[in-house]
């Protein structure tokens, strides 16, 4: 049985090593590298005695705290292109004016993981961007609707609405266009494959293809992901079933 029915296995247990190698490799590289970056003394006392953990457990908190930002840097991209795999769409790649294009729906999209990855008067900046892509005549998307996606919503709901951030500059709020949108994840995986649970589909599949990678690519037999219940309760307080 295919883990997605809007992905093939292949690529999607690749996308999965993608991550997984990124942080593998920064976890190898914090553990060597620990003692070579200034480490807060002052901050590693309190940190120790408010958590009430030895050195042994801090010093390992501490390398997972560095690992994860590398690790949700990665994760905004892997889902860039596993919605970029979906049929009829493109995953544009980093570094380009958009994220994600679907010309035979003529949408556009800017997916980011988290709804503080861009903040303050930079998401006055997004939307700009986004209006000359998709506003003008002459622009290269003209007609169509940009998305600026939020795979993790600031609020545990559903939204499609208008993008109207505050121009700080301006002291007021971007101009309200239905072509110009604020989308969450759970919302944009059901527009992009129509499925209602598809981001739902996504997590589910997520352990078994995590454990696949380590047991074949990583000569690891017998792991597995442990607490799966507990770690599952975190998407749903995020993401509450429709």
């Amino acid at each position: 049985m295919a883990y997605l029915s809007y992905i093939n296995d292949e690529q999607f247990l690749a996308l999965v090593k993608e991550v997984l190698d990124i942080g593998i490799a920064k976890k190898t590289e914090v553990e060597q590298d620990f003692h070579k970056n200034v480490i807060d003394p002052f901050a590693a006392l309190f940190d120790a005695a408010v958590s009430g953990v030895d050195h042994d457990a801090w010093k390992n908190a501490e390398m997972v705290r560095q690992c994860q930002k590398t690790l949700t840097n990665h994760i905004g991209t892997l889902h860039q292109k596993i919605l970029g795999a979906v049929a009829g769409w493109q995953d544009m790649g980093v570094g380009q004016v958009v994220d994600l294009v679907c010309h035979e729906r003529k949408i556009i999209a800017e997916v980011k993981n988290k709804f503080n990855t861009v903040s303050g008067g930079k998401l006055a900046e997004q939307y700009y961007s986004l209006e000359r892509l998709v506003e003008p005549k002459t622009s290269q998307y003209k007609g169509y609707t940009a998305y600026f996606v939020n795979i993790i919503p600031k609020k545990p709901k559903r939204q499609d609405i208008a993008f109207e951030p505050s121009d700080k500059e301006k002291g007021i709020k971007c101009p309200r266009k239905d072509s110009i949108r604020l989308i969450d994840g759970a919302s944009f995986y059901t527009l992009v494959t129509g499925r209602e649970l598809a981001l739902h589909e996504f997590y589910n599949a997520l352990p078994q293809a995590i454990e696949a990678v380590f047991q074949s690519h990583y000569q690891q037999p017998n792991f597995e992901i442990l607490d799966l219940a507990r770690f599952r309760h975190y998407f749903e307080l995020a993401y509450p079933a429709p």
